[in-house]
């Protein structure tokens, strides 16, 4: 009796992403095994990530430390400025205005004052840039000449004590808001409306909330403002202020206990929701209008022992950013030079958002400009995310599908073959991997990716003899579909691809398979 032959097509593999939670077995071959330095563009396939140019051109003065945080001034007029932490010193450049074309670093550090730390938190706020650190003076710059001064030495100031020398800084409401000091981990200060200088007289003020946490104890971590809220979050729990835009009315809306944020860095805004890094996951305030509550989401089920296990690893911080333009979060651990991609297009069917991973990323710091640009900081100084190299430096693209087995796990599988269509990579070196039943001892083929140049419709139709010279494409380039054999036999297998991204786009739209299907075993 023959053998059965069955054709399985893995249309846009990858397109769910990162799965490491369920049984590879049972999970969908949407998903991934690995999504290496990956991204899930706009037409939902796996594709290969952007990298960065270096954009700073005097890197030599952060002497190979880091930069760490980012922030962007642009006031009225579009002028702009960019400042930038790292190495103890506050640096500036500029995109327009005043700074025009600068790519250098310009130590604009106060004089006579001393900065042993780089965990800076920048914001812009009433046509100033603010600086906020722990333990440390707040750092004011004004649009009329970018010079950085302690606040204390700013004309008007009041009130200005060691009060205000919060870890964390937030500009919402027409004023500032400061927590997170040395001594106390449970009071919250606000400034002045519209004067983030004057701390003392006017509307400013202070709330200490330590009876109100809802376990007994915890420390703030990190603030948010949402629809009218103050939304406070703790180590190991959250607390929400309503009527935050009139502190002296503002009253406790709700507390929720067991979910804290790890760190103040790893809040973001989304647009219409505000995400936040806990120990057991990326989560996310969801506001349900009818009932006047926030639930709480988690956006990382596919990955969860995974991101528990790099949060407790995490020794030298996390960032992270929104980008619009993207459609991405990035969750970076910094120390352990791994970033999490998390696609922001959709959410999963369990409400958990489509991740992949991009390993050995040297990245420390992110600001998306108003313009839209990516800012990326790490001992390069500061770069644009844009490009298909890292400074001119190949990167790997990894794929690798989880257990197929094609249906039914007890029946014998013999690969015959394989038909990857592939968008982009002209060029490029291709490795087909595959492997049976859980082995990882993978069988490759190496192969060029064709150059295709796209074609339109009209332009080049056909040569002498009505001999076609292109097909019609939507203007993408395509690789031929070429077909490699297979061989080898096993219940399961697993089917990769992988390749060096040197100057071109890639992204997988289909695996064809074709296998014989034996007797069961």
């Amino acid at each position: 009796m023959s053998q059965e032959l069955r054709s399985v097509n893995l249309i846009a593999p990858g397109f769910k992403g990162l799965n490491s939670e369920d049984s590879p077995l049972a999970q969908d071959p949407s998903f991934a095994e690995t999504a290496d330095n990956a991204v899930i563009d706009n037409r939902g396939r796996i594709a290969a990530r952007k990298g960065y140019v270096v954009q700073t051109a005097n890197k030599q003065v952060l002497n190979n430390n880091p930069i760490t945080t980012i922030g962007e001034y642009r006031d009225a007029s579009g002028d702009t400025r960019i400042f930038s932490t790292g190495n103890n010193k506050i640096w500036r450049n500029g995109v327009t205005g005043p700074d025009v074309n600068n790519t250098s670093l310009n130590d604009v550090t106060p004089q006579n004052y001393t900065i042993t730390s780089n965990n800076w938190k920048i914001v812009n706020f009433n046509n100033n840039t603010y600086f906020f650190q722990r333990g440390y003076q707040p750092l004011v710059s004004e649009n009329s000449n970018g010079y950085v001064v302690p606040m204390s030495i700013k004309p008007g100031n009041v009130g200005v004590t060691s009060a205000m020398y919060g870890n964390e800084v937030l500009a919402a409401y027409g004023r500032l808001w400061t927590t997170d000091f040395n001594d106390d981990k449970s009071t919250i200060y606000w400034s002045d409306l519209l004067q983030g200088h004057r701390w003392e007289g006017g509307t400013s003020g202070s709330i200490n909330i330590s009876k109100v946490w809802p376990d007994g104890y915890d420390e703030i971590v990190a603030l948010a403002a949402h629809n009218g809220l103050l939304i406070i979050f703790g180590k190991h729990s959250v607390v929400v202020y309503q009527n935050a835009e009139s502190p002296s009315i503002m009253s406790l809306a709700d507390t929720i206990s067991g979910v804290g944020c790890v760190d103040r860095d790893t809040v973001q805004y989304t647009g219409t929701d505000v995400v936040f890094l806990s120990d057991t996951g990326l989560r996310s305030f969801g506001r349900t209008v009818q009932e006047k509550s926030m639930p709480i989401s988690t956006l990382s089920k596919t990955i969860t022992k995974d991101l528990i296990k790099a949060v407790q690893n995490e020794t030298s911080g996390f960032k992270t950013v929104y980008s619009p333009e993207e459609s991405f979060l990035l969750l970076t651990f910094i120390s352990q030079k791994l970033t999490y991609c998390f696609d922001l297009r959709g959410n999963l069917e369990d409400g958990s958002l489509r991740v992949t991973r991009w390993p050995s990323s040297t990245y420390t710091t992110y600001k998306r400009t108003k313009d839209g640009q990516l800012f990326i900081g790490s001992a390069e100084g500061i770069s644009t995310y844009k490009g298909y190299l890292d400074n001119n430096t190949t990167y790997r693209f990894k794929y690798e599908s989880p257990m197929l087995s094609f249906g039914d796990s007890s029946k014998l599988k013999m690969l015959k073959k394989l038909r990857p269509i592939i968008v982009g990579g002209n060029d490029s070196l291709a490795v087909l991997r595959f492997a049976y039943d859980f082995s990882t001892d993978f069988r490759t083929i190496s192969f060029i990716i064709n150059d295709q140049v796209s074609a339109q419709f009209g332009i080049n139709e056909f040569g002498p003899n009505s001999v076609p010279l292109s097909e019609f494409t939507s203007g993408e380039q395509l690789t031929n579909k070429r077909t490699f054999n297979a061989r080898g036999s096993g219940n399961t297998v697993v089917i990769g691809l992988e390749t060096t991204i040197n100057g071109s786009e890639i992204s997988l739209q289909e695996i064809n398979v074709l296998a014989l299907i034996g007797k069961t075993l």
